[in-house]
């Protein structure tokens, strides 16, 4: 394994954080910018309302079921090269997306723009536990980028809904370019970070994505098309093969694609179901909210956006004030157990939403509060993803956090809006459609709501008080601690 030297002084350390925090915030933003702007683009390209998914699944599709491979890779290439080459191609795929003739060539831009996602990602965290040393200091880092998981969902909206309105739905594609530049330049403030000798698992780098996007594609398609559809079937049993490919594979590899070290501690794994289980309830409620406020309350895209301020300034809240401080005193089970019972709160009071409700008595403070229990809950879960692995592995730890979220967030909103079109489809026929949407929507919160109290009981019996290891909430120590050779 080669070495690497951090930057030196605070000023560059800071520089390197907001590089790798921008480039976090850059493609969770992705994920969720094409929202608001869907029937706009749907229109501008002639895309089939039943074919609009598309859009966002790709996206998810791509993400998910790479980011695997684009942590090992960043482990053996070198995580700095890695994160500029994925940079470049989620620039270049913007580009493409924002000069889209037809739907499937926007299409195809999501699916290299995840592609992108996906090597950025595992490659920023990593980068992240390189520059700054373990203790207080990477945790308040840590904290930064873990935000960011949160914040840059609530961002996508804001940002699609200001820039469909004003600029057009191309916009949210072409904004992407600047950014991503900036950052490219910004690299230069980066660490080379650590490589490891050896080559990628490339029998384990193919079996985990095929089953990583076949289980993706599957959870989407049982959204949509229902449990007992053909295809939803066949992609679930394709999901499950190389699945377990992978798995024989990984106990014979002599580089394994995920080092048994890696999900062997009991903490790690918690901490990644509870992320899951996060990511599940979070895509949901923006999903569900975004339909009430534009097809029950008939807000504009622009004020759809804006109502999600305080979702946003709940993150901010919650990842920046509140979650370090209780991050600094408790165990990490006690504080993501705190914020999904703060978060499954939020959700019941979702639940009292009516067509004709004031937005200041249920819509905006309930969002506040979701996302305050958010913000705790991601900066604790990303810590607890990445605690105390081997330096050589940081990699596909980082690369793991990030594709518990989006396994959890398409398992998420699958569930849920089945849930929530059963409940709507169960009303009289007499009842009028706005009370009936509003039922199904509010039957889907509070299926969130379930998925943070599961989350709370993962984090409760799964992930157990750790020794101090140079401060509450150490990770990721200095030398190497449990190798996989």
């Amino acid at each position: 394994m080669t070495s690497h030297t951090r930057p030196d002084g605070g000023g560059k350390t800071n520089l390197a954080l907001l590089v790798i925090a921008a480039a976090q915030l850059l493609i969770v933003m992705d994920g969720t910018i094409v929202t608001v702007g869907l029937p706009v683009i749907g229109a501008g390209l002639d895309i089939a309302e039943a074919d609009l998914d598309w859009v966002l699944t790709s996206y998810a599709l791509a993400f998910g079921g790479l980011l695997l491979a684009g942590g090992r890779a960043g482990d053996v290439f070198g995580r700095r090269r890695l994160f500029r080459a994925g940079l470049v191609v989620f620039l270049l795929a913007s580009l493409l997306g924002g000069l889209a003739q037809d739907g499937a060539t926007l299409i195809a831009a999501r699916v290299l723009q995840g592609a992108g996602g996906a090597i950025i990602a595992p490659a920023a965290l990593s980068l992240l536990a390189d520059t700054f040393p373990a203790g207080p200091r990477r945790n308040r880092a840590l904290g930064v980028y873990g935000a960011m998981g949160g914040l840059g969902s609530v961002v996508g909206l804001l940002l699609g809904g200001a820039l469909t309105e004003y600029l057009g739905w191309r916009w949210i594609m072409f904004i992407n370019v600047p950014i991503a530049l900036v950052v490219l330049v910004g690299t230069f403030v980066l660490v080379s970070g650590t490589r490891e000798r050896g080559g990628i698992d490339l029998p384990g780098a193919v079996t985990a994505t095929l089953a990583l996007g076949s289980l993706v594609y599957a959870i989407n398609r049982a959204g949509s098309d229902g449990l007992t559809d053909g295809r939803t079937l066949a992609f679930g049993a394709l999901a499950l093969v190389p699945g377990i490919a992978f798995a024989v594979v990984q106990r014979s590899a002599r580089t394994p694609m995920l080092p048994v070290g890696v999900l062997a501690d009991r903490g790690r794994a918690g901490a990644n179901l509870v992320m899951l289980l996060m990511g599940a309830g979070q895509l949901a409620t923006f999903y569900f909210l975004t339909l009430y406020m534009q097809t029950v309350k008939g807000y504009s895209p622009m004020i759809t956006g804006l109502a999600y301020l305080p979702f946003a300034i709940g993150i901010g809240i919650g990842s920046g004030f509140v979650g370090p401080r209780l991050q600094a005193r408790l165990p990490a089970r006690n504080v993501l157990a705190v914020a999904m019972v703060v978060a499954a709160a939020a959700m019941v009071w979702f639940s009292m939403l009516t067509p004709d409700q004031n937005a200041l008595a249920v819509l905006l403070p309930a969002q506040l509060v979701g996302g305050i229990g958010l913000g705790i809950g991601f900066v604790a879960a990303t810590i607890g993803g990445v605690q105390d692995v081997a330096p050589q592995d940081s990699g596909i730890a980082s690369g793991l956090i990030n594709t518990s979220q989006q396994i959890g967030g398409a398992l998420g909103l699958a569930v849920l809006a089945s849930v929530a079109a059963t409940v709507t489809e169960g009303r009289p026929a007499a009842a009028p459609l706005p009370d009936s949407l509003t039922q199904g929507y509010t039957a889907g919160l509070l299926g969130a709501a379930a998925f943070y109290l599961a989350a709370v009981l993962t984090a409760v019996l799964l992930m157990r008080p750790r020794p101090d290891r140079g401060g509450p909430g150490a990770t990721v120590p200095e030398q190497k601690t449990a190798s996989h050779r």
